[in-house]
C-alpha cells in the first residue's frame, strides 16, 4: 500500500515526520535550558549537583533526536542537506562542538584529578545551551529570511558569503528566534527541575527555580513578539505550482497560516500551553507545568516547520538567487527511497512507546539529596 503513494504524499509524509523530530527536539532542549541555570540556581555543591543529575539523564536523548532530525533531513531531502551542511558548514560545525563539549563535561566533570575542574566542564554545558540552542534557531530563522547559496546545473552549490552559515546571525529575525528558544529552553529546564527534585528541606532553592520559569518567560515573550510580528509582516518566498518559479511575495507567511488554518490554530494552542504552564506553575504552585509546555513547545515547531515547507513555501530559500530555493519536491530523495524509509518509519511508535516507558521508570521517584550523596547517583 505504502509503495502505491504518489510521490508528493511520500514528500509531504516526509516533511511531516521530520518536523514532528524537530519538535521533539524543541522541547528536549530543557536539558540545555537547565545547564544555563546551574551558576543561577545552583549556590552550593549539592544544589549544582541536583540540577546536573536531573537533567543529566536525560542528555543522550536530546542529543540523540538532534542526530535523528539530521538524518531524517538526510534521507529524505538529500539537496538540502548537501546545500547546506556543504555550503553553510561553519554554522553546523559551531553547533556539533557545542554538542561535543556538552557530552565531554557531563563525562569529565566530576572524574578525580581531572585537568580544569568542574566549573570549566559548567561552562561548556552553558556554552552548549546558550551557544548551540542560539545557532539552531538562526539556522531555523533562514528556512524564512533565506541563506546565501546558488546552485548550478549539476547542483553543486556555491555559498555566496565568507561566514559559511553565521550570516544568519546578522539577521534580527533569525537571532530573535535563537533568543526565543534560548529562554524558552531555560523555562522548560525550571518546569523540569520542579518536576523531578524533590525539594524537602530545600525551599529557597525551590523558591529560585520557580521564579526563574517566570522571570525567563517573561523573556521569551519579547523575543516571541519579534518573531511572531516579523512572520507576519515580512515578504516570503512563494512557488508559482504553474511554472516552479520562485517569487517574493508580501505577507507570505500570514497568507500560509490563513490558507492553513490547521496550523494557525495547532500554532495558538501551543502557545497556550506553554502560558498555561507558567501559570499553574508560578500562581498555582503546580509542579507538572513541564507536561503543558513540553507539548506546547512540540505544537509550536510544528506549526513553524509546516509554515516553512507547505503551501507552495520554499523551505530553504536563496535569497541571492530565487531560482536556487529549495522545496520539499525538488530536494527530496526518490520514489523509492522515500517508500523503504516509510516502511522503516513504523517502528517509531515503538521506539517511542519504549521510550516513554525507560522515562517513566526513571522519574518515577524524584531525585532526592540522599540519592545524590548515594553511591548510586550518576555522579555528573
Amino acid at each position: 500500500m505504502i509503495g502505491s503513494l504518489d510521490q508528493s504524499i511520500l514528500q509531504q509524509l516526509w516533511w511531516i515526520l521530520a518536523s514532528i523530530v524537530g519538535s521533539l527536539f524543541l522541547f528536549l532542549t530543557f536539558v540545555q535550558g537547565g545547564q544555563t541555570l546551574i551558576w543561577q540556581l545552583g549556590k552550593n555543591e549539592t544544589e549544582k549537583s541536583l540540577i546536573i543529575n536531573s537533567i543529566g539523564r536525560k542528555w543522550e536523548l536530546t542529543f540523540t533526536t538532534l542526530v535523528l532530525f539530521g538524518g531524517a533531513l538526510f534521507a529524505a531531502f538529500p539537496k538540502f542537506y548537501a546545500t547546506s551542511f556543504g555550503g553553510a558548514y561553519w554554522v553546523w560545525i559551531s553547533i556539533l562542538f557545542t554538542f561535543i563539549v556538552q557530552a565531554v563535561s557531563f563525562e569529565y566533570r566530576k572524574k578525580p584529578d581531572n585537568l580544569f575542574g568542574p566549573t570549566i566542564y559548567e561552562a561548556f554545558l552553558f556554552i552548549n545551551g546558550a551557544i548551540g540552542i542560539l545557532l539552531i534557531g538562526a539556522a531555523v530563522g533562514t528556512f524564512f529570511t533565506g541563506s546565501n547559496f546558488v546552485l548550478n546545473e549539476y547542483n553543486l552549490v556555491k555559498w555566496t558569503n565568507p561566514l559559511r552559515g553565521l550570516e544568519a546571525a546578522q539577521n534580527i529575525f533569525n537571532i530573535s528566534l535563537g533568543l526565543f528558544l534560548v529562554f524558552n529552553a531555560r523555562v522548560l529546564g525550571a518546569l523540569y527541575l520542579l518536576n523531578n527534585i524533590d525539594f524537602t528541606g530545600m525551599d529557597e532553592f525551590r523558591r529560585r527555580t520557580k521564579n526563574a520559569v517566570f522571570h525567563n518567560f517573561i523573556a521569551e515573550l519579547v523575543f516571541l513578539l519579534i518573531v511572531v510580528g516579523g512572520l507576519l509582516t515580512m515578504s516570503g518566498f512563494h512557488v508559482d505550482p504553474a511554472t516552479g518559479q520562485v517569487i517574493k511575495v508580501p505577507f507570505k507567511y500570514l497568507k500560509n497560516l490563513f490558507s492553513m488554518p490547521h496550523v494557525l490554530l495547532i500554532l495558538l494552542v501551543g502557545l497556550g500551553l506553554v502560558i498555561y504552564a507558567v501559570y499553574v506553575t508560578y500562581l498555582k504552585d503546580k509542579d507538572n507545568g513541564i507536561w503543558f509546555a513540553g507539548i506546547g513547545t512540540v505544537l509550536v515547531g510544528l506549526a513553524v516547520f509546516f509554515t516553512a515547507g507547505f503551501n507552495n513555501t520554499p523551505f530553504y530559500p536563496s535569497k541571492v538567487d530565487l531560482q536556487s530555493s529549495l522545496t520539499i519536491y525538488n530536494a527530496s530523495s526518490s520514489h523509492y527511497t522515500l517508500t523503504a524509509m516509510t516502511y522503516v518509519a513504523l517502528i517509531i511508535p515503538v521506539v517511542l512507546a519504549y521510550i516513554a516507558y525507560v522515562w517513566y521508570q526513571m522519574d518515577s521517584k524524584k531525585l532526592s539529596q540522599e540519592e545524590i550523596e548515594s553511591a548510586e547517583a550518576e555522579n555528573y
